[in-house]
């Protein structure tokens, strides 16, 4: 009889974000999670493939978040932005992830379901996915830069933040700016 499983892939993709998180992806070793979870790291191997299949799962676990704090948003674009920016805010690292080509096609679309909704709202369904690719593009820039403390020139960050909101939907509604 086989011996039972003393961890589970949902304890790994935990621990491994967690690595992730304190880290970078550097410290996502398998004999770092597997010291994590509490076995050796062969036994890991029952689990995932190797290294770059736990990562894949990490990525596919952090846009699930995402995806998951989008859907929660009231649904407006402000309050989609400032979800993902929190995200950001608190997985620095696995924000960073995401952005490389690990996660899938299907889990980004989900995440990116709200955007385009939001930005179809506005727009139109014909111009929805350009205006979600400004939206997130915008966000993903902003977010990136002050998480690499670029923006040193002083003023207020958080109220840059909503200015450029403000702006981007005016502009996605044809508004003149204020």
């Amino acid at each position: 009889m086989p011996t039972p499983a003393r961890t589970t892939r949902a304890d790994i993709i935990s621990a491994a974000r967690a690595l992730l998180e304190t880290g970078g992806v550097e410290a996502v070793t398998m004999a770092a999670v597997a010291s994590r979870v509490g076995v050796r790291p062969p036994s890991l191997y029952k689990h995932v493939r190797d290294r770059e299949e736990m990562l894949v799962l990490v990525t596919d676990a952090a846009v699930d978040d995402v995806a998951e704090r989008l859907r929660d948003a009231q649904g407006t674009l402000a309050a989609l932005a400032r979800a993902y920016r929190a995200f950001a805010a608190e997985n620095p690292e696995a924000f960073a992830l995401i952005l490389g080509s690990r996660a899938s096609v299907d889990r980004l679309a989900d995440a990116a379901a709200p955007v385009l909704a939001a930005v179809a709202a506005l727009v139109g369904d014909r111009d929805a996915l350009a205006g979600a690719r400004l939206m997130t593009a915008w966000m993903t820039g902003f977010i990136a830069m002050e998480r690499a403390g670029a923006f040193r020139l002083g003023g207020d960050v958080e109220a840059a933040f909503s200015w450029g909101l403000d702006r981007l939907q005016s502009a996605l509604r044809g508004q003149p700016r204020a």
